[in-house]
């Protein structure tokens, strides 16, 4: 089992969502989503990668920005796109 050393650079708290009512981009473009991610970064909401636009994904290329979160009702899962790992 691997090991993550991104999460020990995380903020204390969850940042406030940007867009929480959904993804930022699919809310800017007019698309879907299948499920939430949240960037515990900055607060970027994110479609996971099973939906069309993988806008998480996106982020996280485009930032560096390694670990987000489900920003789904009841789950509290966080995923590490640099070491591809929940953490």
């Amino acid at each position: 089992m691997g090991t993550c050393e991104h999460v020990k650079e995380l903020p204390d708290a969850d940042p406030a969502p940007r867009t929480p009512e959904g993804c930022e981009e699919c809310l800017r473009d007019g698309t879907r989503w299948v499920h939430l991610r949240l960037c515990l970064t900055c607060g970027h909401v994110g479609c996971c990668d099973s939906s069309a636009g993988r806008h998480a994904s996106g982020h996280y290329g485009e930032t560096g920005h390694p670990v987000a979160r489900s920003f789904e009702p009841g789950e509290d899962w966080r995923w590490c796109f640099a070491d591809e790992l929940i953490v």
